[in-house]
């Protein structure tokens, strides 16, 4: 039998958690065909892959991206699929493409996934011939998709477009009859079509950019309970997800979002909710998030927590970063666009006070740790004070306040102070708890989002390297096959899109990883410029040496860690309609050798 591809001698992980064993992997026509104790022969095989001591996984699912924007002008998606990424889920915190306009897109997704709003407007202005759901993922495959894309629509999409943006951010009006009507229509038409559901939004320190609804709340925030009910009605009725940031200011909601998805007397809801993690400022919430999800499911539910599995370091140009719009003098320099009427702001004494006040205040629900002595600059043009902590610099200037220190050089270098500091998941028992329990998902990258600050596209890379070091210490706390199919079969399973599984019949995306270069150099930082918005450097971390290769339904988009020229030239993904299989994968032949229960 000739084959397109032969994977020779890895280490074979089909995305369930079973047992790891060394096969042989044929592909043909897209198409896993062969899974073989035996040495397949290579006979007229166009492709072979060595992947002796190599890991041969499904792709990699990323939940949770921002890639709206970016899909329509780069739809290669590279810097996720050289990470082994090969499906991503857009539309993710009510925010979605496929309803507003350019400048509405551009208001929604400007400021609070700092992506520049110039961009946005232009590309979705530029791009956008569809009108309704089908239309929309019609216009993503007939671009040269790199991954395969899933979707979930926006509430602040529908709700912007059906109300107006001006409209649907006032807190004093609902949508009328029609306007309700409208909305339930969009989503009903999103679910028929294959989206995997609903994406809301709670939280209230995501701020609108543009003039006129400049620093309100992203539009789902100003929906009443009875909205909301009702477009979660529609979502439960399918079996699809409903994707919510609770309000992290009102406890209550956060456990009201998890008691909804038990149903009682109704279909459950199967919910996502933002997010899992390991708070400096607030250490003892995370220790509630998986038994509460627990106690949920064993009662019937379906919830789920959204997780970033690798500490969350951030970045920040200046005072250009979305953890400061959680407090009032924080936003209010934020909300200020030209650089003069911000320095002047910063410099005001009495605007000092204000900033003080907040970063004095230790109390109440919040997301940054407020301590600026934890918190390094990394690069300034005044280079006496790299490498030091804006606490630090304050104490030799003569005992400055740490924020009196921090705001001096804001106004002296603007973006041109670059500095960093870790906001949550520093503790790696905590992480490793976390990847333990059923209730919480590997998931929450923001790719595509946030670009000079804090995105994680190497998260899975960076999972798989924990587990592995722990496991060679001898202190195993999850064995490879089960993080592979955290990162894989289990989101896709929950999702119900046809990705993360590597079984014969299913499509051949899958990823070669060398588990020696597992290593430091997954943490290394790098600047890459994103064409498709202006040259803007993206932050990442990479170690193009951890993959050998990615293919994506069969294609080779990856190898020796550098996308190959298929990249943005010719589709390779496609769009994963909820509950709809293109092939229907047969059983794998239970192996006849001995298998590995636990990969090194």
């Amino acid at each position: 039998m000739s084959y397109d591809t032969i994977v020779q001698g890895g280490r074979w992980f089909d995305g369930t958690g079973a047992a790891s064993a060394i096969r042989d992997i044929g592909i043909r026509d897209g198409v896993v065909a062969e899974v073989s104790v035996e040495p397949l022969d290579v006979t007229d095989c166009p492709q072979v892959i060595e992947a002796h001591g190599r890991w041969v996984i499904p792709g990699m699912v990323d939940i949770h991206t921002h890639y709206d924007i970016e899909v329509l002008d780069a739809p290669g998606l590279s810097e996720s699929v050289r990470h082994g990424v090969t499906t991503v889920l857009v539309g993710s915190c009510s925010l979605s493409t496929v309803h507003v306009d350019g400048t509405d897109a551009g208001d929604l997704f400007g400021r609070v996934e700092a992506i520049p709003r110039e961009h946005v407007i232009d590309a979705v202005d530029r791009n956008k011939d569809w009108r309704c759901c089908e239309q929309y993922i019609h216009a993503l495959e007939s671009r040269a998709l790199g991954p395969n894309v899933a979707a979930f629509l926006g509430h602040s999409d529908m709700r912007a477009a059906a109300m107006g943006l001006d409209r649907a951010t006032r807190s004093d009006t609902r949508p009328t009859r029609s306007e309700m009507a409208q909305m339930e229509r969009w989503l009903a038409d999103a679910l028929d079509a294959g989206f995997v559901g609903l994406s809301s939004q709670q939280l209230l320190f995501d701020k609108l950019d543009g003039e006129t609804c400049r620093s309100r709340t992203l539009p789902s925030t100003y929906a009443r309970p009875s909205e909301l009910r009702r477009l979660k009605n529609l979502v439960r009725r399918t079996g699809r997800v409903l994707q919510s940031g609770p309000d992290i200011t009102h406890p209550r909601d956060v456990v009201s979002q998890a008691v909804q998805s038990l149903g009682i007397g109704r279909p459950r809801l199967k919910t996502s909710l933002l997010s899992a993690a390991d708070i400096k400022a607030n250490p003892q919430a995370v220790r509630i998030m998986g038994p509460l999800a627990g106690i949920v499911n064993r009662l019937g539910g379906d919830f789920r927590w959204q997780h970033l599995p690798v500490p969350f370091e951030v970045y920040a140009d200046g005072i250009d970063l979305v953890i400061f719009e959680e407090f009032g003098s924080g936003a209010a320099a934020l909300h200020l666009r030209d650089d003069i009427a911000r320095d002047s702001l910063i410099r005001d004494e009495q605007y000092r006070r204000r900033f003080r006040a907040d970063y004095e205040k230790k109390f109440g629900p919040r997301v940054w740790h407020r301590d600026l002595f934890d918190a390094q600059i990394v690069a300034c043009p005044d280079e006496t004070v790299i490498g030091r902590s804006f606490g630090e610099v304050g104490r030799d200037r003569g005992g400055l306040h740490p924020v009196d220190a921090f705001l001096d050089l804001v106004v002296e270098h603007g973006r041109a102070l670059r500095w960093r500091t870790t906001i949550s998941n520093h503790r790696p028992e905590i992480l490793r708890q976390m990847a333990r329990e059923p209730g919480i998902q590997m998931g929450f990258s923001d790719a595509g989002a946030h670009l000079r600050n804090m995105a994680f596209y190497n998260f899975g890379l960076r999972l798989l390297r924990h587990v592995r070091d722990e496991q060679l210490a001898g202190r195993e706390f999850l064995s490879v096959e089960a993080a592979v199919h955290r990162l894989t079969g289990e989101l896709a399973d929950f999702y119900d899109i046809d990705a993360g599984h590597l079984r014969v019949g299913d499509r051949a995306d899958l990823v070669v990883i060398d588990p020696a270069a597992l290593d430091a150099r997954l943490d290394e930082y790098h600047e890459s410029p994103v064409e498709a918005f202006g040259g803007l450097p993206r932050m990442v971390n990479r170690n193009d040496g951890a993959i050998d290769a990615v293919l994506v339904g069969g294609s080779t988009v990856v190898r020796g860690g550098c996308p190959t020229e298929v990249i943005g030239a010719r589709r390779t993904g496609r769009f994963l309609r909820a509950g709809v299989r293109d092939t229907a994968p047969v059983p794998t032949p239970t192996p006849t050798d001995e298998p590995v229960a636990h990969a090194v």
